[in-house]
């Protein structure tokens, strides 16, 4: 049985003519083309083959290089991703694995951001609308009250009388209750005067200064007041007081004599309280305020000299010793404003100075 499957294995296979033969007993009109064709379509197939393996084998030892998208005649190497430069995440790029991603990603990664800095100048512009609304309020209402009580000085008499004749009558009768009020308790009249005057004057310096009208630093504001009500007032009441009895004399050279003490002593002595007082109330340091002193000490007097010669020429000359203050005063709103921008010019460029060196040591530790 062994020889019998090994003979029938080991036969040849009949062909697809002899085939057709037996089973028609003749032969198909197209087997003789096909078996004639036969040996050519496989020749021809196995040397097709045999090129393109022969391509692939030279295409391997060569570099395979394709345009790339970039500028005329750049080469990127095929079957490689092209490397992108390594940047921050910004518009519509993302790089993840070193593969960049163009177009829209929905807007996520710029709206945080976004939002957190809209929120952080949201906080911002709303304190500085408070701040205004305050200092408008402030300003508002002090104002309010120093028009109505000046209108109002006659009102215990203004039974019968026209608006014509409490305008009429309001400058002479305020005049009188300022003089009564200076006989009454004199330090106190004349330290309220230069209260609001020394107020009035570090406002006109900050609006000087460049701020708008109503976005003034309050606290500063409030010091120079504070100065001019406690100290102005009182010790110039006493000085010009200590003037008269030091140069008790009615002669014309009097007068400029009191002009050169003034802008000598009693100027140097004044500018150095005012600056050293409005330091301790910003609470720096002693050396610090010694150290701005002395470097505007000279400034200070000497521009004090283009304003105050020529208006004491009137103090001395024709104002009485009891309204001196009033007109001084009057001219201080002038010299409050160069007097304030000496005092705060060096702390508030410190403070900016400062400020911009912490945040550059913030930025740094991060």
């Amino acid at each position: 049985m062994v020889a019998a499957v090994a003979t029938v294995a080991s036969s040849p296979s009949p062909s697809p003519a002899s085939s057709g033969r037996a089973r028609g007993g003749q032969r198909h009109p197209l087997s003789f083309c096909s078996a004639a064709a036969a040996p050519s379509l496989l020749h021809l197939t196995r040397s097709s083959g045999r090129l393109r393996r022969g391509l692939l084998r030279v295409a391997a030892k060569e570099t395979d290089v394709l345009p790339g998208p970039g500028v005329e005649g750049e080469m990127v190497a095929a079957g490689r991703l092209e490397e992108q430069p390594e940047g921050p995440l910004g518009g519509s790029q993302l790089d993840i694995g070193g593969l960049a991603f163009q177009g829209d990603m929905g807007g996520g990664f710029a709206g945080g951001s976004t939002g957190s800095g809209e929120t952080g100048a949201g906080g911002g512009d709303g304190n500085k609308m408070l701040d205004r609304s305050i200092n408008t309020v402030i300003v508002l209402g002090a104002s309010t009250y120093a028009l109505t009580k000046l209108l109002t000085v006659d009102h215990d008499y203004w039974h019968g009388w026209t608006i014509f004749e409490i305008l009429r009558y309001m400058p002479e009768h305020n005049w009188s209750a300022y003089e009564e009020a200076l006989k009454t308790n004199p330090v106190l009249a004349k330290m309220m005067i230069s209260g609001i005057v020394y107020s009035l004057g570090d406002w006109i310096a900050q609006c000087y200064e460049g701020k708008p009208i109503f976005e003034f630093d309050r606290a500063r504001m409030f010091r120079s007041g504070l100065v001019g009500f406690t100290l102005h007032g009182s010790l110039s009441h006493y000085y010009y007081h200590l003037c008269e009895a030091l140069f008790p004399f009615k002669d014309w050279w009097v007068v400029p004599v009191k002009v050169a003490f003034d802008q000598t002593a009693w100027s140097a002595m004044w500018n150095s309280i005012y600056f050293v007082v409005l330091g301790f109330l910003r609470l720096e340091s002693p050396a610090t305020i010694f150290n701005e002193l002395r470097s505007t000490f000279w400034p200070m007097l000497t521009a004090g000299w283009k304003l105050w010669p020529f208006a004491h020429l009137v103090t001395y000359g024709v104002i009485p010793v009891e309204q001196r203050l009033l007109w001084v005063d009057c001219v201080e709103l002038i010299w409050v404003t160069i007097l304030s921008t000496y005092s705060n010019e060096k702390s508030e460029a410190r403070n900016s100075e400062e400020a911009s060196t912490s945040n550059a040591s913030n930025d740094n530790s991060r």
